[in-house]
């Protein structure tokens, strides 16, 4: 049996898995569930995710990925371990050649933590390359000409800001303002102005299905259920949309500025290119209802999200790994 070549987006929020020839095979959460008295793992991936915030003391649900980088070594090695033997991507006589993805301006001791999880995994080769250029070919830009590509990929975990020319990036930035700090945005401001404590995943489900940050509907409302941290009771509030946008206004201007100083630092014949072109958002981030909106305002240039945001990166580690060669050359 010929061993598989698989690419894998390892994301602070989920974990995508592309085996060629066969497409996405895997998408689950960075999650890992633990006995803390065994030290035994109880679940991986989506049903750790069932467990979160609802556990029993003495189980621990732990996301192993922190912005974008490896938190917990052993764990991430459990949970890299369990998805590919789900995936049956290794057998006794075959070792898989694994793309692994990381983001800009990470250390080069968090890049070999990311390379040597995926290595003890049984892999029989492993490539490292940039979340924003993977992201830009899984998005079906043409990053091979002597023209500029801009990409915004807003993950779980960091904001990856780039902009590409002749197959490589020209330049970019990587910030750690990303999805999960716009769900720690929304629990801050719920906690500050209604003293209603509210969970991670409450807070996930506010930003992805009623949150807006452009233009937002003020007759718009939603009911959220939380804990009363004066009586300590279960309690029900109601949210406006506008809340949303005041909850989330400084993140997404952390984002905006760092895209503006990438525009900045561009040659002037490149930034000719991206206003003709636009900026293309990527990520789960990239689905925020008026986000597209407020930075193509913000930035006077036309900002377009991707086909499938989600998947962008892994579907590039699709395209990469048809051309394995040009990927040996390069590393």
């Amino acid at each position: 049996m010929l061993a598989k070549d698989i690419g894998i987006d390892l994301g602070t929020a989920n974990v995508l898995i592309y085996i060629k020839g066969q497409g996405i095979v895997l998408n689950e959460p960075s999650i890992v569930a633990i006995d803390t008295d065994t030290k035994k793992v109880i679940a991986v991936g989506k049903e750790a995710n069932e467990m979160l915030g609802r556990t029993p003391g003495k189980v621990k649900a732990i996301k192993p990925m922190k912005d974008g980088v490896i938190a917990d070594f052993e764990i991430t090695e459990i949970m890299l371990n369990t998805f590919i033997k789900k995936i049956k991507a290794k057998s006794l006589f075959s070792r898989p050649r694994i793309l692994i993805c990381c983001p800009t301006n990470i250390t080069p001791v968090e890049k070999n933590a990311i390379k040597e999880a995926a290595e003890r995994t049984g892999a029989r080769r492993v490539y490292i390359e940039e979340e924003p250029k993977v992201a830009a070919i899984g998005a079906g830009m043409d990053i091979s000409k002597p023209t500029a590509n801009m990409v915004v990929d807003i993950g779980g975990g960091t904001t990856d800001i780039a902009i590409l020319s002749l197959n490589d990036i020209v330049s970019s930035t990587s910030l750690r303002v990303a999805g999960n700090v716009f769900d720690h945005d929304i629990i801050r401001y719920i906690k500050e102005k209604y003293k209603l404590l509210i969970g991670e995943r409450t807070a996930e489900e506010i930003k992805i299905n009623f949150a807006s940050i452009s233009k937002p509907d003020t007759k718009a409302k939603l009911e959220v259920r939380g804990r009363n941290l004066v009586t300590g009771l279960p309690h029900t509030i109601e949210i406006t949309q506008d809340e949303t946008e005041k909850a989330l206004h400084e993140s997404i201007n952390k984002i905006v500025k760092a895209t503006t100083n990438v525009l900045e630092i561009t040659p002037p014949e490149l930034s000719g290119d991206i206003v003709e072109k636009g900026i293309v958002l990527t990520g789960g981030g990239a689905m925020l209802k008026g986000l597209a909106e407020l930075m193509e305002k913000e930035l006077s240039v036309p900002v377009l999200v991707a086909e499938s945001p989600l998947t962008c990166v892994v579907e590039g580690t699709g395209v990469l790994l048809e051309n394995i060669r040009k990927l040996e050359e390069d590393q």
